[in-house]
């Protein structure tokens, strides 16, 4: 490893190796660096070690590497965003399933981050707290511990704070924001929709706004008020712009090669510590890129 992509630090006393990481970078918090020894970039005498009460003698290097991680290795299609005792925060690439289906056993976001946990303690384990389909991107929360998943589910409406996701829809949206309320259903081919009689079935609200648009392509931005099972891609359907890509909900053109949905960001609160906690991630360019005035023309 080159030296520009270490930095190298000099024990001086016997101490734990969590505490001497944060006494020596300042500049990262303590979850910061905890995720740091979690991924496997700290060497001690240069041995990988991930173990917070790592002992230190005086006089041993401690090497914190900032190329390829031990996260990097077993993880594709995933990346960390926050780690802690309690949680793991990622981010998803469209593609790649939440947690296994009948036909995909192996490749998984679940699948991958247990492996990722369990890499460090054989014993750990990781819950799901909510889904994204295969075919959106965007953040997702898991929990690392039954007690931190429950006390999210449980107080899931209080404890998230916002639900953001971009959308590229077809057409032109005419009105620049709105609010749609719906009742939705599922089929018995497993379609969700909206029913026409109100309070029959569950309650779901979609707030959007228009981030830019042309004739063929319209960028918004979606916050969920409920979080129900497709309800942005139902709600996109009922008026008028489904989602690019989106075949099962009435989409007729594919210009991603993929659903154009992704899961902005999240603001909850910690379900342990009760921090306010949120994190964002950008919407790929290729949604800018098509609802760009002068784009889009298939």
């Amino acid at each position: 490893m080159s030296k520009s992509n270490e930095t190298v630090f000099t024990a001086s006393e016997h101490e734990e190796l969590l505490p001497f990481l944060i006494r020596n970078m300042p500049g990262k918090g303590r979850n910061h660096v905890k995720s740091i020894l979690a991924r496997g970039q700290v060497y001690v005498a240069g041995k990988r070690t991930t173990k917070h009460n790592h002992p230190l003698s005086p006089g041993q290097k401690v090497t914190v590497s900032w190329t390829k991680t031990f996260e990097e290795e077993i993880l594709q299609g995933v990346s960390i965003l926050f780690e802690d005792d309690h949680l793991l925060v990622v981010e998803k690439e469209a593609g790649l399933l939440s947690i296994a289906s009948e036909k995909e056993q192996q490749l998984t976001a679940y699948a991958m981050l247990t492996d990722y946990v369990r890499r460090t303690n054989p014993r750990s384990r990781i819950f799901v707290v909510h889904r994204l389909d295969r075919d959106t991107s965007g953040v997702m929360i898991f929990a690392k511990t039954e007690k931190a998943k429950e006390t999210l589910q449980n107080n899931w409406e209080d404890a998230v704070e916002a639900r953001i996701y971009v959308a590229l829809v077809e057409g032109k949206v005419r009105q620049p924001e709105g609010v749609i309320t719906s009742w939705l259903k599922e089929s018995k081919t497993l379609k969700m929709y909206s029913s026409p009689h109100p309070n029959d079935g569950q309650k779901a609200v979609t707030r959007y706004k228009v981030l830019q648009q042309n004739q063929e392509y319209t960028l918004m931005e979606l916050e969920l008020e409920t979080g129900r099972k497709n309800q942005i891609r139902v709600h996109m359907e009922d008026i008028g712009h489904p989602i690019a890509g989106d075949k099962k909900y009435g989409s007729r053109k594919n210009p991603l090669g993929r659903l154009g949905l992704h899961a902005q960001s999240i603001a909850f609160t910690h379900p342990v510590t009760g921090e306010a906690m949120r994190f964002a991630t950008k919407a790929p360019k290729a949604f800018y890129k098509r609802s760009e005035q002068g784009q889009g023309q298939e």
